[in-house]
């Protein structure tokens, strides 16, 4: 992996015209306001990061909460200006972890089931905050995957916008590899849009990476997860 600003710079001024494009070529009717590209720096340490503001990145995300926390640790001594503008969390977080992310990162986006939501909720009220997070969503049909089946989202949706401490700002999704990952996405779109039909409470769309992140844009993503894209030598820009 590079993490020299120069090549991430390139990397990132090539992805974001993709994003720009993809955004500009989806029905206005679908699209988001506006898409944001999350960097995915789970395999840089922190020091390694600390350039990663100067090549224009500003959002920084982690998959591994003990890693993730060792990060944040490191970052207090960062200057300003190499500090993100936002930490996220994208990856599964364990009940008996929720103490150790909540009011740690602007936003969590793996919220996969109720009693996570619960755990995270009773954490959010013990420490007298609002933690923003995002609700998965199985779209892909691979048991690997995480989320809450789309029926059972429906049927909790009620109980999940009424938890204290939590702030539900919308989806996320993973797409399989190998299936059709713009109908993957437009599912999770159209659950979005049955949850909240006027985009007032679930404005983000958390879906799309390296591989399919022009499909996602296309098809309402509002946050992309890149890494892959961004930081490896050998993945070249398609």
């Amino acid at each position: 992996m590079r993490h020299d600003t120069a090549f991430v710079s390139a990397r990132r001024a090539e992805i974001q015209a993709r994003m720009e494009a993809a955004w500009r070529g989806a029905d206005p009717a679908v699209r988001a306001e506006r898409v944001r590209l999350v960097a995915v720096t789970k395999y840089l340490d922190a020091e390694e990061m600390t350039g990663l503001r100067a090549a224009g990145l500003e959002i920084f995300a982690e998959n591994r909460a003990q890693a993730a926390l060792a990060k944040l640790e490191a970052a207090a001594g960062w200057q300003a200006a190499e500090q993100p503008r936002e930490w996220h969390f994208i990856g599964t977080v364990q009940g008996n972890k929720a103490r150790s992310v909540v009011g740690r990162f602007h936003l969590l986006h793996g919220v996969d089931r109720w009693e996570l939501a619960q755990a995270l909720s009773r954490e959010a009220v013990a420490q007298g905050l609002t933690q923003r997070v995002l609700l998965e969503v199985h779209i892909s049909g691979e048991e690997s995957k995480h989320g809450f089946p789309p029926d059972e989202l429906e049927a909790l949706w009620p109980d999940l916008a009424a938890l204290p401490g939590l702030r539900v700002e919308g989806l996320m999704g993973m797409a399989s590899l190998d299936g059709d990952a713009a109908a993957q996405f437009r599912g999770l779109r159209e659950v979005r849009d049955r949850l909240d039909p006027g985009r007032s409470r679930l404005r983000e769309l958390s879906m799309g990476m390296s591989g399919d992140f022009e499909e996602a844009i296309r098809e309402g993503a509002s946050l992309v997860r890149i890494g892959t894209s961004l930081f490896s030598e050998e993945a070249g820009i398609r």
